[in-house]
């Protein structure tokens, strides 16, 4: 397979994904944990998937996401974004008896997070097969799956039948594993893992991600159990020292980060990924789309709300016209 055509055409069908609709609340001072009383910012619309496909939507206008919200302002707040954003959001189904699901979140003073989540116990936990998802599915031409998703009930049994249905009419498939060390430990978790392993043609990993779902010391070791597993393309996101795309076939490109002032990181890597994905699907070059999803996630930090700094093309050449690059 050529480098430079590893993902289905824009043409197949949509770029889909499945996962958590979230709020996102976020403290104004930094420091540990949530007391005493705190001042917070928000309610911004939030969850890796939802970031990931609004930012899908604004390059490629061919995106849509299967999710749960509640009857709520909290869910109207995500929705309207998504939609007014170009996202196809007949999928989304809204509970009527669970909330939507939120994320409070406190920046430390290292920089590190203190977060207190209710995905599973809230609407984005229910995850429901019905007409809508079964037409979404039908007419996509690639899928993105989260390892967030793994520990959402219902979830794995909907991504497993949409990776069949996408990949037998000659779609792809991109994952990004977000996975805790801690999780490796669980028999069906490690089963479902090596089910994805083995159907991803696209694995973007952040940082020591690779080691640790391939039980691996070294980077050297982890590619080459990726690639023994089937995947096609690795492309590891680096943060500030931008990112490294390794090929089957051997090739290794790396892209440059950009020089700029990080106010919020949530979502860099999902606006990364999200323009990668759409970039390589519209036929762009490794290179170039390694350059527009560097940008993408650098752009997303300088905004507060982890989809405030979502991008359109026009956006990401403006900003790498006006911005440096780390050398």
């Amino acid at each position: 397979m050529s480098i430079d055509h590893i993902l289905a055409s824009n043409d197949l069908g949509p770029t889909i994904t499945i996962g958590e609709i979230l709020v996102e609340i976020m403290a104004t001072e930094t420091g540990n944990g949530f007391s005493p009383p705190l001042t917070f910012t928000g309610p911004y619309p939030s969850g890796a998937p939802a970031i990931f496909i609004d930012q899908c939507a604004k390059l490629t206008n061919n995106a849509g996401i299967i999710a749960t919200v509640g009857k709520d302002a909290f869910g109207e707040i995500n929705v309207n974004r998504l939609q007014q954003d170009g996202v196809d959001i007949s999928a989304i189904s809204v509970d009527t008896h669970l909330p939507t699901g939120s994320a409070f979140v406190r920046y430390r003073d290292d920089g590190e997070r203190d977060f207190v989540f209710n995905i599973v116990a809230s609407a984005a936990g229910k995850i429901v097969k019905n007409q809508n998802t079964d037409t979404l599915i039908a007419k996509a031409g690639h899928i993105h799956i989260m390892g967030t998703l793994l520990s959402i009930p219902g979830a794995w049994e909907m991504a497993e039948y949409a990776i069949n249905v996408i990949k037998s009419r000659g779609g792809t498939l991109s994952f990004d594993p977000n996975i805790r060390k801690e999780l490796i430990t669980d028999d069906v978790f490690t089963q479902r893992l090596a089910y994805l392993l083995g159907k991803t043609d696209l694995l973007l990993p952040s940082g020591e991600e690779i080691l640790t779902i391939t039980e691996s010391s070294n980077l050297t070791d982890a590619v080459k159990k990726t690639f023994a597993a089937g995947v096609i393309e690795i492309v590891l996101k680096q943060g500030k020292e931008g990112a490294t795309s390794y090929h089957r076939n051997g090739k290794t490109v790396s892209g440059q980060a950009f020089q700029i002032k990080e106010i919020d990181p949530t979502g860099a890597g999902d606006c990364f990924g999200a323009t990668y994905v759409s970039c390589r699907r519209l036929g762009m070059s490794l290179n170039e789309s390694l350059t527009l999803a560097n940008a993408a996630g650098a752009r997303n930090v300088q905004f507060t709300g982890p989809m405030e700094g979502t991008s359109t093309l026009k956006e990401l050449h403006k900003f790498i016209q006006n911005t440096p690059r780390k050398i």
